[in-house]
């Protein structure tokens, strides 16, 4: 990724200065201390991904907070994977803190108070994902934040930050499409690997429905291409009754059918908004995401988006 702000050349009497007035400020509008004075350094690198933007951040020691008044300013609604390349970092968020270590993730929220600590230089790769992405797959975030993964043996964890880590190398070098496409993924790929963790952890009560939730709609979309994928074999697969499944997702004012019908709707609309898949019928991407009866996928994308699933990519196509 190119360099998109550096200390490097600026006075050393400015470089904590440019550093809060550039990246703490642009970059998601935080408040950065250090006691290094004109000896600090720092550098951040940019690229979009999708929905998504890959930063790599490299500095000296420095301590970050996201507080009430900056959230208050900001219309900013993103979770952010920090993943540790070089040195330590510490995060505190929603009554937890956690280090991120070399190789290992976590992640934190822009709409609720954060402190970021580095006791020494480091450099991270920040992932910064739309929240609604992360929660459209696992629900509720909040449980989720401030907590080391990658350390352990759940080969998931690994494989999520080997796969975003080298995914954000690459962003600046890949067509839009195709870094549309991996964006989502990357989000995927982190989803499955959250909630294989919940999934094992001994959770307190308050948040074991929430984690049912998150291994429920990563069951959904690891089979959604499945056309019969039912309520009946997703609530057996999580070892739950179906009438829990709906409890579960009633939460979100939704259920099990027009949950599965409302995500099959999204991966059917990014493919057919996809020029390198322009040369796949309509058909085929709807049976490709679970439909069997192509007059019933069209009624319900016009439904949803207003217009014929044909109208849609032509509209999408001449941009």
């Amino acid at each position: 990724m190119p360099i998109q702000f550096t200390t490097d050349g600026s006075p050393g009497y400015r470089r904590l200065a440019l550093w809060q007035d550039i990246v703490c400020d642009v970059f998601v509008g935080l408040d950065c201390k250090s006691d290094l004075g004109s000896a600090f350094r720092g550098s951040v690198t940019q690229a979009p991904l999708g929905r998504a933007v890959c930063s790599e951040v490299c500095s000296d020691r420095q301590h970050v907070f996201r507080t009430p008044s900056r959230i208050a300013r900001s219309d900013q609604d993103f979770v952010l994977v920090a993943l540790g390349n070089r040195g330590d970092g510490g995060v505190v968020q929603d009554g937890r803190e956690t280090v991120i270590h070399p190789g290992e993730f976590a992640l934190y929220d822009t709409t609720r108070p954060y402190e970021l600590k580095f006791n020494d230089a480091f450099t991270q790769t920040i992932f910064k994902v739309p929240r609604e992405m992360l929660q459209r797959r696992l629900g509720a975030t909040e449980t989720l934040t401030a907590m080391s993964f990658g350390a352990d043996v759940l080969p998931l964890e690994r494989l999520a930050y080997d796969f975003i880590f080298r995914l954000c190398q690459s962003a600046d070098r890949l067509a839009p499409d195709n870094a549309a496409a991996l964006s989502e993924q990357a989000v995927d790929l982190l989803a499955m690997a959250l909630s294989e963790r919940l999934g094992k952890t001994s959770l307190p009560s308050s948040t074991h429905r929430s984690a049912l939730l998150y291994r429920l709609k990563a069951h959904i979309r690891a089979h959604l291409a499945d056309p019969d994928l039912s309520l009946s074999e997703a609530a057996a697969a999580l070892g739950i009754s179906p009438r829990y499944v709906n409890d579960l997702l009633a939460d979100e004012d939704t259920s099990f059918q027009r949950h599965v019908l409302a995500e099959r709707l999204a991966q059917c609309r990014r493919d057919l908004a996809s020029p390198v898949l322009a040369h796949r019928h309509v058909s085929e991407i709807a049976f490709a995401w679970g439909f069997n009866d192509l007059s019933h996928f069209g009624r319900v994308f016009r439904e949803h988006f207003g217009m014929s699933p044909r109208d849609f990519r032509q509209s999408q196509l001449r941009h």
